[in-house]
C-alpha cells in the first residue's frame, strides 16, 4: 500500500477566476463546492464564487468553463450553458452524458445536453417554496436545494434542505416527496422511510446497490436508504454537533455539519464541514476516521494527509480505486487524496 498523499488540483489558495485554458494547479478558483469525475474521466467541480461549472482535463491539467457566464443570476434556458446566469451551484452529477446541478440561489435544478451544449431547467420555478407534489417538477418550488443524486432508472433525488424533504423527479418529470415531512424532529432509526423527519438533508450519494447514503447538515447524523424496503437506518452521528468519537462506531461520534458525502465499496466519505476534515467510515466495521486534516481551520501544504489543512470543506467524491476528491472551499482549492496501493 502506498503511503497516502493529498495534491492541489486546482486553486492557489487566493480567490479569483482562471482564465479558459489556464493549468488549474497555478490558476485561481473561488469557493469550490460540488465534485466528480466525468463519463470522460475528467475533473468537474462547482465554482459556486464564479457562479460556473468548470472541467478540468486530470491528464494535461488545463481549465474550461463547461456551464455560466461568470454572471450572477438566472438566465439563459434555452440556448448555451457557457452564455447561461447561474446562482451559486452547489452539487453535480452526470446521467448518459448530460450535466445535472443544484442552481441553489435559484431554487432550482438545471441540466447541461451533452449533444448540444444547451442549459435548460428541470426542476423549480425560479421561486422559493413548496409545492407542485404529484405534478410537473418545473412548476413546482423548492427551497434551497442543496443537492442531488440519479438513481440507474433516471430517476433524480433532490435534498430541499430548504423544506426539510428529500424530494422525487421521476423519469417523465414528475415530482414527489420521497421523505421528510418539513419537520426539524431528530429521525428514527430502522423505521419505514415514508413520513419520517429529516432535519436538514444535505447531500446523497448512492452506492453500487442502489441504496441512497443522506447526510443530514444541521442533524449531524447520516442515514442509509434500503430502496428495496424503503426503511432508513442510521449509519453515523449523535445528533450532536462536534468533532469526536474517530478509532470507534461511527453511530457514537459527533459530527459539524457535513455537507459532502461520497460511497465506494469499502467506504463512506463525509465532508465534515465544520470540524474541516474528511472523515472515513469503514463499511465492513463502521469504525470512522479522520483522512485529511486534523480538526483546525487553514491552508496546509500537499503531502501528509492528516497535515494537510482544510477550511470548510463542501464536495467530496470517491472511486473505486480510493483516490477522494475534495472541495476545500474556503482555501479556494480542489484537492485529492491518493489511497492507490503501489
Amino acid at each position: 500500500m502506498m503511503q497516502a498523499t493529498v495534491a492541489t488540483i486546482a486553486g492557489t489558495g487566493t480567490a479569483g477566476c482562471a482564465a479558459e485554458g489556464d493549468n488549474a494547479a497555478h490558476a485561481p478558483i473561488a469557493e469550490p463546492f460540488g465534485v466528480t469525475l466525468g463519463p470522460d474521466g475528467a475533473l468537474y467541480f462547482c465554482d459556486l464564487g464564479n457562479h460556473r461549472i468548470c472541467r478540468v482535463d486530470l491528464e494535461s491539467g488545463r481549465l474550461t468553463t463547461v456551464a455560466g457566464s461568470g454572471a450572477a443570476g438566472y438566465a439563459g434556458d434555452g440556448g448555451p450553458a457557457l452564455e447561461a446566469e447561474l446562482r451559486e451551484p452547489y452539487e453535480l452529477r452526470f446521467n448518459a452524458g448530460d450535466l445535472y446541478f443544484v442552481d441553489m440561489a435559484s431554487h432550482v435544478v438545471r441540466c447541461v445536453e451533452a449533444e448540444t451544449g444547451h442549459i435548460c431547467t428541470i426542476a423549480g420555478t425560479g421561486e422559493p417554496g413548496f409545492s407542485g407534489d404529484g405534478g410537473d417538477a418545473r412548476a413546482a418550488t423548492f427551497r434551497q436545494p442543496h443537492s442531488i443524486e440519479i438513481a440507474t432508472d433516471g430517476a433524480i433525488f433532490v435534498a430541499d434542505i430548504g423544506n426539510h424533504r428529500l424530494r422525487r423527479i421521476d423519469p417523465n418529470g414528475m415530482v414527489e416527496t420521497f421523505a421528510g415531512t418539513g419537520s426539524t424532529e431528530p429521525t428514527p432509526a430502522d423505521a419505514p422511510v415514508a413520513n419520517v423527519p429529516l432535519h436538514g438533508p444535505r447531500t446523497l450519494a448512492f452506492d453500487a446497490s442502489g441504496d441512497l447514503f443522506l447526510a443530514l447538515r444541521e442533524g449531524n447524523a447520516v442515514y442509509r436508504i434500503d430502496m428495496m424496503r424503503r426503511t432508513i437506518h442510521h449509519i453515523a452521528g449523535t445528533g450532536e454537533f462536534g468533532y469526536e468519537g474517530d478509532g470507534g462506531d461511527a453511530r457514537t461520534a459527533r459530527l459539524a455539519g457535513p455537507k459532502g458525502i461520497a460511497v465506494n465499496r469499502a467506504a463512506i466519505y463525509l465532508a465534515d464541514t465544520e470540524s474541516h476534515t474528511i472523515r472515513r467510515i469503514d463499511r465492513s466495521s463502521n469504525v470512522i476516521a479522520t483522512v485529511v486534516g486534523n480538526g483546525e481551520r487553514f491552508d496546509g501544504g500537499d503531502g501528509e494527509p492528516l497535515r494537510c489543512g482544510l477550511a470548510r470543506p463542501h464536495g467530496v467524491f470517491a472511486t473505486e480505486d480510493e483516490r477522494v476528491f475534495i472541495g476545500d472551499t474556503d482555501n479556494h482549492r480542489v484537492r485529492v487524496l491518493d489511497q492507490r496501493e503501489a
